[in-house]
């Protein structure tokens, strides 16, 4: 026993040397929780009645148990949940809340809250994929997601460059889909990625689109992609917050859930 406790120490010790720490407060990042603290909401509301398109939902350890009937008897077809974030978190209500979904009738995936300055992209996909990440062509299944936005804990883009983010994300969405055979879904807002990657434009042909934006319309996208495939609308929707629109019908998710 004292040399598993003698290496946990020093590898401690060796992560603080290198300025690196573990995510402190994982329960409260979620997918936009730094959107709306960095980029807040606008003012032409959230009104969207007759929009066309799929209702969803995204939930994390903020919801603890969610009632799933009532979501999908409101419309709610699809959900992403929190499952992971950096290699150390794993949401405590991730069983009941992509179980409970799926029992519900409601296609579901699950996402990864990224933090690039603690391992690698492969590291991290890695860890996604062993804690719930993973996907399966049983039609009630989306691929992953990867949600990169502003530092909860510190500089916005991590420490990286543009570069050094860009291929901080191909490492990620690579191993995935060496995996699993799915292109990883990006949840990123169009202003972070202008600042953190430089606008690149290399992910749009390959890799679906989540991006938040809280007002009436979707707004600009980031370079790349011609539209988005989710639209995250609200952080003020009615249940559980964070609600979402899927770029198409119930057909068209079913699609993307079966690859």
């Amino acid at each position: 026993m004292g040399v598993p406790a003698l290496a946990l120490v020093l590898s401690s010790a060796a992560g603080a040397a290198a300025g690196v720490t573990e995510p402190s407060h994982p329960g409260d990042d979620f997918a936009g929780s730094q959107i709306l603290r960095h980029e807040g909401t606008s003012r032409s509301g959230v009104a969207l009645t007759g929009a066309r398109g799929t209702e969803g939902v995204d939930v994390s350890s903020h919801q603890g148990s969610v009632a799933w009937s009532p979501l999908w008897k409101s419309g709610v077809k699809l959900a992403y949940i929190k499952a992971t974030e950096s290699t150390s978190y794993k949401n405590p209500s991730f069983t009941q809340q992509y179980n409970g979904s799926y029992k519900a009738g409601i296609i579901r995936g699950a996402y990864h809250f990224a933090t690039p300055n603690t391992s690698s992209g492969a590291t991290q996909a890695k860890y996604f994929l062993a804690h719930g990440g993973g996907w399966s062509k049983d039609g009630k299944t989306l691929p992953g997601a990867l949600d990169m936005e502003y530092n909860p804990y510190g500089a916005t883009c991590y420490g990286l460059s543009h570069q050094g983010m860009v291929n901080w994300v191909r490492d990620f969405s690579k191993t995935y889909k060496a995996k699993t055979g799915r292109d990883v879904v990006l949840y990123t807002s169009t202003n972070w990625w202008k600042s953190c990657t430089g606008n690149n434009s290399g992910f749009g042909k390959t890799n679906p689109l989540w991006v938040p934006n809280y007002g009436s319309s979707v707004g600009a996208l980031p370079a790349g992609w011609k539209y988005q495939t989710i639209w995250q609308y609200t952080s003020k929707g009615a249940t559980v917050g964070d609600h979402n629109r899927f770029n198409g019908s119930l057909d068209r998710v079913k699609a993307l859930a079966n690859g």
